[in-house]
């Protein structure tokens, strides 16, 4: 792993060259809540799928999350600072403008980017969030009080029970989790996406619970898409073949 600093925070990251030709077009990726680079890049050969495909990969750790320093404070986990982490990250990379995908928390940190720094932001790729960026706070409340639950077996609420059994099994500091959930709350408008004028891939499962809807969300964005992953839930979704082969597509289009 590598770090970085963003303000007083080390935070981890991987930065991967294409084993293929190089096309010169670096990717940012940023994962979701309770995740980390590892479990939702690489373990979903993610990260095989874009540097066999000619493209440097960087991944980082959120805040709180991974291999990257802890904080406790919900007001350090707003959406806007996190944005603000991925922008200290392509500072520290001499990075002056890539495409950058993310995935459900992670893909509202991508919107917050791209609306904060456009000129650094080639295109965006939204995985497992739809409309909900904009009708929405994220994860349900209830999340944060699975963080705060003495054990597992005392939840009887199913999606408390897979986020909470989700952190464990990623080895996550719960008390960091609660607190990024109670912080990241933040929304965009519909006035708000219109100013995001880049490509935009909205890519949701058909039987994600948790997203909202992709095309609704897609048809805010000046140059947006939707692209339907059938079948899958939110999490099942993150690794899906439709998922990565309509990505490549939408990266080998967009101008």
């Amino acid at each position: 792993m590598n770090h970085f600093h963003s303000g007083e925070l080390r935070l981890a990251y991987v930065d991967l060259a294409p084993t293929g030709p190089d096309l010169g077009e670096p990717i940012l990726l940023i994962h979701g809540f309770a995740s980390n680079h590892a479990v939702n890049w690489v373990n979903t050969l993610w990260t095989k799928t874009l540097t066999h495909a000619g493209r440097r990969v960087i991944a980082l750790d959120n805040r709180g999350h991974g291999k990257s320093d802890r904080v406790y404070d919900p007001a350090q986990f707003t959406t806007p600072i996190m944005a603000q982490d991925a922008l200290a990250l392509l500072d520290h990379l001499g990075l002056q403008r890539v495409d950058v995908m993310g995935y459900s928390m992670g893909a509202r940190i991508t919107a917050f980017l791209a609306l904060e720094a456009p000129e650094r932001v080639r295109s965006i790729i939204l995985g497992g969030l739809g409309h909900h960026l904009v009708q929405g706070v994220g994860l349900p409340m209830g999340i944060a009080d699975a963080m705060d639950a003495p054990a597992l077996e005392s939840l009887t609420d199913p999606m408390q029970r897979m986020f909470r059994a989700f952190a464990e099994q990623t080895g996550s500091d719960l008390r960091a989790l609660a607190a990024c959930i109670r912080g990241s709350r933040q929304t965009l408008t519909e006035q708000d996406l219109s100013q995001i004028r880049c490509p935009a891939l909205v890519a949701v499962g058909t039987k994600d619970a948790v997203a909202g809807d992709p095309h609704e969300l897609a048809a805010m964005f000046p140059q947006g898409q939707a692209l339907d992953i059938p079948g899958r839930d939110h999490n099942l979704a993150v690794g899906d073949k439709v998922y990565k082969e309509g990505v490549l597509r939408f990266l080998a289009a967009r101008p």
